[in-house]
């Protein structure tokens, strides 16, 4: 049966002709051909070595050769072709020369899919395991000298269920013989002699690669996927094979294998003596853990450890004590500050309450003129004020907003000092100006104000104003809006105005009957004639814009000595003008 197999792959073999080979070396290459060129030593591995692939391998000994591989521990390795093109491969870093292998797989299923276990020199020699995904019964076995193809060397081995279980497939190879197992069951030994006396036999370092590959891909020719056992169905995948374990020996020791000459003898292998790289990385002693090194302390370090950790702790507990009383405190103060402030605002709101005032009404009083904002929107200038209505402002002096903002300000302003008149508690505020008014010592005679001073020809003094006079009085404004009052303006005949082209006096710019005028001083005379309808309902402000301040009623409420000096006259102590 297994001479039968064996010619039948032969037959396949020599119909692919070529093709074959390029299908069989698909993965076999060399990075240097040591027969043609001075390569660099190989890597011995120089001891054994096993590796579980539950998890990645290192790095310094294993690497991904082609495609993506995944590892677990349930099933190891996993290598998986998804699409065409698919042939994930790993292979050892190191190279052994002569030695023993154990590999834990199960094969992938699927027609025309190799699995494969692969030993490979740089000078190609070659040994196979090669598993077909169309047969789950058989194991094969090859081998090559050299790079050249002679495919009686080709053997099958019935073993049963290699796509359903792992098996063990164990290979021990010397310059004496080459044995193949099968959980443990030698099933193949090859002699030197029976491999072309010796020439094919392989004999120099190799290093070991597992991988998966279609060989009945669509594009190969069609004695490879023949060999294959058919043509591939990608649709039909994936298909995996799983690697558990790997054990590699090396029957030689030493650092490196060196071609000495182009024969590929195993006699022409130089070993240098040493340790090589894989060995100190697998001999490393593993760095220990934190646990571990405090475990291997003497005991008087442990116990200055515990101590200075207690005393941190203590440090740290103090400090968090600390800053809990700290805030606490800090808190009990604002809580203190914050109920002091309640209760004095509480007492505050009960005051007005029990004097009958609304607390809330002072917010809609509380609208002021803002004279920074009235200069630049045009109602102001450094000496007057103006605030327009809307039948006497134009538009060009309403740009912007100005008209709604001070008709608001001015009617908030009336409100509140209309509302302070009636409830007896606050003073009215300051008059407007008429259209055509100067400054508050030239009222208008039309408007129904009375001269402020008489005659200076009637030399007749003034007496005291009367209490009814002095009960009349207009209260201080409660907005400073007004236009100091010039000083120094002489006297005119009983009951004149003071005409502006001739006693110059500061006005208002743009005079309008919307415009506020200052409150004048308590100077009239008592004896001067008033218009008709003009009595002593007429405000008169108490608070005057001299800059000797308020006279006194009782010596005759008139100008003090030094103004009156300015103008030719005073008002002596009776009251009267001189």
């Amino acid at each position: 049966m297994l001479f039968t197999r064996q010619v039948f792959a032969s037959a396949i073999a020599l119909l692919a002709s070529s093709n074959l080979v390029q299908l069989v070396t698909a993965q076999v290459t060399t990075d240097c051909q040591p027969l043609n060129v001075t390569c660099p030593p190989n890597p011995a591995l120089g001891m054994e070595l096993y590796t579980h692939f539950n998890t990645t391998p290192k790095a310094s000994i294993w690497e991904t050769h082609v495609g993506t591989v995944n590892y677990n521990a349930a099933n190891g390795a996993e290598l998986t072709i998804n699409k065409q093109g698919d042939s994930p491969t790993i292979r050892t870093k190191f190279y052994f020369f002569w030695g023993r292998t154990e590999i834990w797989m199960k094969a992938s299923h699927g027609t025309g899919i190799i699995s494969s276990i692969m030993f490979l020199s740089d000078d190609l020699d070659e040994i196979d395991w090669e598993f077909m995904g169309g047969d789950n019964v058989n194991a094969t076995t090859n081998y090559f000298g050299k790079g050249h193809q002679d495919f009686h060397n080709g053997a099958s081995h019935a073993i049963g269920g290699v796509q359903d279980d792992y098996h063990n497939y164990t290979t021990v190879w010397t310059k004496d013989a080459l044995h193949f197992y099968i959980d443990t069951n030698l099933v193949r030994t090859l002699l030197p002699k029976d491999a072309n006396n010796t020439l094919y036999y392989p004999q120099t370092p190799m290093r070991l690669s597992i991988g998966i590959w279609a060989g009945g891909d669509p594009t190969l020719p069609e004695g490879t996927r023949q060999w294959a056992g058919g043509d591939t169905d990608y649709s039909k995948g994936p298909y995996t094979m799983f690697v558990k374990s790997a054990m590699v020996e090396d029957f030689s020791s030493g650092k490196e294998y060196t071609y000495s000459d182009k024969t590929g003898s195993w006699q022409s292998i130089k070993i240098s003596e040493g340790n090589s790289t894989v060995k100190e990385v697998v001999n490393a002693v593993p760095e220990k853990s934190v646990s571990e090194k405090f475990n291997e302390l003497p005991s008087t370090s442990k116990i200055a450890i515990y101590a200075s950790a207690a005393g941190v702790g203590g440090v740290l507990i103090i400090f968090a004590l600390f800053y809990c009383i700290r805030q606490r405190r800090r808190g009990s103060r604002e809580a203190k500050i914050a109920e002091a402030k309640f209760q004095a605002e509480r007492l505050e709101l009960d005051r007005f309450k029990k004097a009958g005032i609304d607390p809330d009404s002072f917010a809609d009083a509380a609208t002021e003129y803002n004279a920074k904002e009235m200069r630049n929107e045009g109602f102001a200038d450094k000496d007057s004020y103006s605030v327009p209505n809307s039948a006497s402002a134009t538009p060009t002096a309403l740009t912007g907003g100005g008209k709604e903002k001070w008709e608001t300000a001015a009617a908030i302003g009336a409100g509140a000092g209309a509302g302070a008149a009636a409830a007896g508690a606050m003073r009215s505020p300051v008059p407007l100006l008429r259209d055509g008014a100067q400054s508050p010592r030239s009222p208008d005679h039309s408007a129904g104000f009375a001269a402020p001073y008489s005659d200076r020809a009637a030399n007749t003094r003034s007496p005291a104003p009367s209490m009814h006079q002095q009960s009349m009085r207009s209260p201080p404004p409660m907005m400073d809006m007004r236009s100091p009052s010039p000083a120094g303006v002489p006297p005119q005949q009983h009951g004149s105005y003071f005409p502006p082209q001739q006693h110059p006096t500061r006005s208002f710019t743009n005079p309008n009957p919307q415009m506020r005028m200052g409150s004048p001083g308590p100077m009239q005379h008592p004896q001067a004639q008033q218009p008709a309808g003009f009595g002593m309902a007429l405000p008169q402000p108490q608070r005057s814009f001299t800059t000797t301040g308020y006279p006194n009623p009782q010596q005759g409420g008139g100008y003090g000595q030094q103004q009156q000096q300015q103008q030719g006259g005073y008002w002596n102590g009776g009251g009267g003008y001189r």
